[in-house]
């Protein structure tokens, strides 16, 4: 076909069909008249069962488009605002196609332009509509809420503007069946916001450690783990600016991220029940399980970088110039005596992300580490020595004295991103041992190593020493 005729149709979304050489008009003329014919007469009684059969599927929803695809013979998806695919009829669609329909919902509803929004990707047409929480559809809480984070979208690959009557009412009926199940999943999200909610306050709190998984299992940990005893997981803090400098609201943020951080194919699975998520003032702050190893996965479970692109690459058109977004990692905490120190982990690498010029930044706890070794060399050496010299002269006279390893024990402490655990079972000590030896360390250098300040300043006398 001539080039100018394919962009003349696409430009104005005209349908554009190739056959055979040999295939006779007729024969064409034949199956449109016969497609238009049972359409005509059999549209009030199909619209009719359409819908009985909807009604029917409300707990389905890809039986609901498997419907629509079915009658009107377009592929249709239901997408997050992250980019993944929560249900479809068709083909799945490609991860940067995905991202790429996310991008331009995000962008089309911020600048408050009406749906359908009509949209090219990869050379085909695409519709968008929102799915809205049926439980708290209506108008729009202001520019302020950014409610697309969080939205649910309906991806068809057709022009929906130009259908007839029937077929338009027909796809109003399915946002609204969708809309019902995107409700009935955010009641099943419930316990894991509260559980999100209940560990922070107990990271809060002055209760010991080794109490926190009990109290968390006589509320919600159970629907989230299953079992009733601490659980390897990962913290995740977020916050942003826009519209000149406020903050994204950050229920918008953890709406977000709850899909983000979703990769049940990913190296380290991660799936919708493994993320509980709460709202810390600006912040959005989520808990993220990560499975067990045989033995300890080397580094941090979820990847930053990887998290970084998917983010970018759905908020890129979604934020303006100066506006940003920011996350912070912790390292994974195999114990709940970590779950502070990985918390505080989480907000100091936010921090890092903060201060970068990139309007979507991601940092981990390497990045804490990375970001001080940066710093060293612009301090003059001899005050890097005296530095270690005051802050680690006390460990080195008492190991030279009593023939202890209190130093060893520090770096290989501070190198397993102060785990016990895992530091304990390094130095193949029990833990009450490592314990002890950390106890002592506290003691004669009069630094608490529960404070990330305080490891930050033991890991660059290290380095300086």
């Amino acid at each position: 076909m001539p080039d100018d005729l394919v962009r003349a149709c696409r430009r104005h979304g005209l349908p554009l069909l190739a056959v055979r050489p040999e295939t006779s008009f007729a024969a064409v003329t034949e199956l449109v008249l016969g497609r238009l014919h049972r359409r005509d007469t059999g549209t009030l009684a199909a619209v009719v069962e359409r819908h009985r059969r909807m009604l029917a599927d409300r707990s389905a929803p890809a039986s609901v488009l498997e419907l629509l695809r079915q009658d009107l013979g377009h592929d249709v998806r239901v997408l997050s605002p992250a980019g993944r695919q929560i249900a479809g009829a068709g083909p799945a669609l490609r991860a940067g196609t995905a991202r790429a329909l996310a991008a331009r919902y995000l962008a089309a509803r911020r600048s408050d332009a009406a749906a359908p929004h009509r949209v090219t990707v990869g050379n085909r047409l695409h519709s968008l509509l929102p799915v809205p929480d049926g439980a708290t559809a209506g108008p729009r809480a202001g520019a302020e809420y950014a409610a697309e984070l969080g939205d649910w979208l309906l991806a068809v690959e057709a022009d929906t503007s130009a259908w007839p009557v029937h077929e338009a009412r027909l796809l109003d009926r399915v946002v609204e069946v969708l809309a019902d199940a995107r409700s009935a999943h955010e009641r099943d999200k419930a316990a894991l916001h509260d559980l999100a909610g209940r560990a922070l306050d107990l990271m809060r709190s002055p209760i010991p450690a080794e109490e926190i998984p009990v109290r968390l299992s006589a509320t919600a940990q159970a629907v989230v783990s299953g079992v009733s005893t601490w659980k390897r997981c990962q913290f995740v803090v977020a916050g942003g600016r826009w519209n000149g400098g406020r903050p994204v609201p950050a229920a918008a943020l953890r709406a977000l991220l709850e899909e983000a951080l979703i990769q049940p194919d990913g190296p380290v699975p991660v799936t919708a029940q493994d993320i509980a998520g709460t709202v810390d003032g600006e912040h959005a702050v989520l808990l993220v399980l990560v499975p067990e190893a045989p033995s300890p996965l080397p580094g941090p479970a979820l990847d930053a970088g990887a998290l970084q692109q998917r983010l970018g690459a759905v908020l890129g058109r979604w934020l303006g110039p100066a506006e940003s977004v920011s996350v912070g990692l912790g390292a994974p905490a195999d114990e709940p005596g970590n779950a502070r120190r990985a918390l505080e982990q989480a907000r100091h690498a936010l921090r890092i992300a903060h201060d970068t010029p990139e309007r979507v930044a991601v940092r981990g706890a390497d990045d804490l580490t990375a970001h001080i070794l940066t710093l060293l060399p612009l301090i003059p050496a001899e005050a890097r020595r005296a530095f270690a010299a005051r802050l680690l002269g006390p460990l080195r006279e008492h190991d030279r004295r009593h023939r202890t390893d209190l130093l060893a024990t520090l770096e290989a402490f501070l190198d397993c991103d102060a785990s016990w655990t895992a530091c304990a079972a390094r130095l193949h000590l029990h833990v009450n041992s490592l314990r002890h030896r950390i106890a002592r360390i506290e003691q004669l250098t009069g630094r608490d190593l529960a404070l990330l300040e305080t490891r930050l300043d033991f890991l660059a006398a290290l380095k300086a020493g």
